[in-house]
C-alpha cells in the first residue's frame, strides 16, 4: 500500500446513505387475528423511505391459512425483506442493526412469555428483545382471552422490561361498517403506538357539547 493511503483515508471509506430508510419489524405470530400483522405491512407498504423487514412463523402460517385466502408468497412480497422464524443470526437479531421499532401482531402468549423472559430462541422473540434492550419500540398485539393470573402476570413482566402491550380491541366509536374496517383501524393504531403515523388512523375528534 503506498504510503500515502491508509485505511481511515476517506476513499476506503463507504459513501453515505444519502437517504437513510427507516427500517421496522412486523412479527406475525400463530394467534388469530393474523390479518392484522397482514393489514399493517400492506398499510407500510406506500410510505415512503420505509423498510420493512417480516418473521412470519410456521404457527403464524397455519393461522394465515385458516383465516384467509392469501397464499404465504403473496404476504412475504408485501414486505421489503423476510427473515426465517428461527435465524437468530439474521440482521435484525443484532443491537447494531438499527431500527425504529417492531410490531408482534398477533402475539401469542408463548410469545409473550418468551419476551418477558428475554428467551430469545426464535427470531421473533430474539428480535424483540434487542428493540428492547436498545430501547426501541416494541408493541405485542396479545390476542387471547380470557386472561388468567399467568398472562397478567406476564403482561405485567413485558411492560417493566418496556413493551408495550395493546390487544387488539376494536375502536367501536368510530362506528366500523366492516371487520376490515375494524382491522384497519386496530393495526394503523398499533403503528402509531410505535411511533409510524399512516394516513388511514382514525382519531379520535371531540364535538363540543350541544
Amino acid at each position: 500500500m503506498p504510503a500515502d493511503l491508509s485505511y481511515h483515508d476517506h476513499r476506503f471509506r463507504p459513501a453515505p446513505d444519502p437517504a437513510p430508510r427507516r427500517r421496522f419489524i412486523i412479527g406475525i405470530t400463530g394467534a388469530s387475528g393474523v390479518m392484522i400483522g397482514v393489514r399493517a405491512l400492506q398499510l407500510l407498504q406506500p410510505l415512503p423511505g420505509v423498510e420493512t423487514h417480516l418473521i412470519l412463523s410456521a404457527a403464524g402460517l397455519r393461522t394465515l391459512r385458516a383465516e384467509t385466502d392469501l397464499r404465504p408468497e403473496a404476504v412475504r412480497a408485501m414486505a421489503d425483506h423476510v427473515h426465517p422464524h428461527g435465524d437468530i443470526g439474521a440482521s435484525i437479531a443484532s443491537g447494531s442493526f438499527a431500527t425504529d421499532g417492531m410490531l408482534v401482531a398477533p402475539c401469542t402468549v408463548k410469545t409473550l412469555s418468551a419476551i418477558a423472559h428475554c428467551h430469545g430462541d426464535n427470531l421473533i422473540a430474539r428480535a424483540a428483545d434487542v428493540c428492547l434492550k436498545e430501547r426501541r419500540r416494541l408493541v405485542l398485539m396479545l390476542r387471547e382471552t380470557p386472561f388468567h393470573a399467568g398472562h397478567i402476570a406476564l403482561m405485567d413482566q413485558a411492560t417493566r422490561n418496556g413493551a408495550i402491550i395493546m390487544p387488539p380491541v376494536p375502536a367501536f366509536y368510530l362506528r366500523p361498517a366492516t371487520l376490515d374496517d375494524m382491522i384497519t383501524q386496530m393495526a394503523a393504531r398499533a403503528l402509531d403506538l410505535a411511533g409510524i403515523a399512516v394516513p388511514e388512523l382514525h382519531r379520535w375528534q371531540a364535538e363540543s357539547p350541544a
